[in-house]
């Protein structure tokens, strides 16, 4: 176990590229922005299917 986290950390250290902060803050935001008009699509699909479903069910009943 003791080696395993060993070459886990080197492999972390010496092989895996981190992003820069800038790079970083920028990804953030483009996942925030992307995050609210998925948000925004889908209670528009919402508000409209329910008014569609009223319509037809004040005409139904």
């Amino acid at each position: 176990m003791g080696n395993y986290v060993k070459e886990s950390y080197k492999e972390m250290v010496d092989k895996v590229t981190w992003p820069t902060w800038k790079t970083l803050q920028s990804s953030a935001i483009l996942v925030m922005v992307a995050s609210l008009i998925f948000a925004i699509v889908i209670m528009a699909m919402d508000f409209s299917f329910e008014n569609i479903m009223k319509s037809i069910y004040s005409i139904l009943y």
